[in-house]
């Protein structure tokens, strides 16, 4: 690809805007949908997302867990659900939360960034195992103008004590960030932060002008009103994610697109006043 992703996420927020929209087919959904917890009802599931989301919002996100608990099965899903979404211009950010060293770290990258059927325009990371171990998933994505989303400071309140904790003055969490502050140096925002969309989240976001990935809107209590106050100075490349406040509003398709639409025009709404 000549464009970089972020030069690919731009066009989707410009024709689509910057909601990120979850498919998270955990087992309380299938039921509340009248769906039988089995790969059957996975893909029915995935197909009605699909059906609703495809071309209509700029990112969709499949977490990737409920997918693989179903085997091979689930797997072909992932793969057809993946497929169809890129197909048709919708942005496809693969929520694996991969994360290993040397020839392992570049199988995941293989998989999620390169050639295969699994293959999508950006994953999520895990830095744990330290941010150079990326290197290989960095590299990847470069090549082919996709992009990775780092785990730096998650909306889950286990993650605190990890994730803020310091040494030397600097947490955790913000090392994360200074390093993608350089891995995106030669200007392409390959390097994506994963930054939980919570009042708490203490991190120093004035030098990154990379891609946001915010989870927390909606279910886990943030508000499209709240996003301005929380990442004052990084919207640009702000991505709200909302699964389940969405996915509420199944199984019917015009009701899905009906609340994606809602949300995406909430979000548009409080970001631009």
């Amino acid at each position: 690809m000549t464009h970089g992703f972020g030069h690919r996420l731009r066009s989707a927020i410009a024709d689509r805007g910057r909601l990120c929209v979850g498919i998270d087919p955990h087992p309380g959904l299938l039921d509340a949908w009248g769906l039988p917890r089995s790969a059957d009802g996975l893909e029915t599931f995935a197909e009605i997302c699909v059906e609703a989301f495809a071309g209509e919002v700029g990112l969709v996100k499949p977490q990737v867990a409920f997918f693989e608990a179903y085997g091979s099965a689930g797997y072909a899903v992932l793969e057809r659900t993946v497929s169809v979404l890129r197909d048709a211009g919708t942005l496809v950010v693969a929520d694996a939360k991969r994360g290993d060293i040397g020839s392992t770290m570049d199988a995941y990258a293989q998989a999620w960034l390169g050639e295969s059927p699994l293959a999508s325009d950006s994953v999520t990371v895990s830095p744990y195992l330290g941010f150079g171990a990326l290197t290989p998933a960095l590299d990847l994505a470069r090549e082919h103008g996709r992009g990775i989303f780092v785990l730096a400071r998650t909306s889950n309140p286990e993650g605190g004590g990890l994730q803020q904790s310091s040494a030397g003055g600097v947490s955790v969490a913000q090392s994360v960030v200074d390093d993608a502050v350089i891995a995106n140096g030669d200007g392409r925002d390959t390097v994506g932060l994963v930054v939980g969309a919570t009042r708490d989240h203490g991190l120093d976001l004035s030098a990154f002008g990379g891609p946001i990935l915010a989870p927390g809107l909606g279910a886990q209590g943030a508000s499209a009103t709240d996003l301005a106050e929380i990442f004052a100075g990084s919207t640009e490349l702000l991505l709200p994610n909302s699964s389940r406040g969405v996915l509420a509003a199944g199984p019917s398709v015009s009701a899905l697109r009906a609340a994606a639409a809602r949300t995406r025009d909430e979000i548009e709404a409080a970001l631009a006043s």
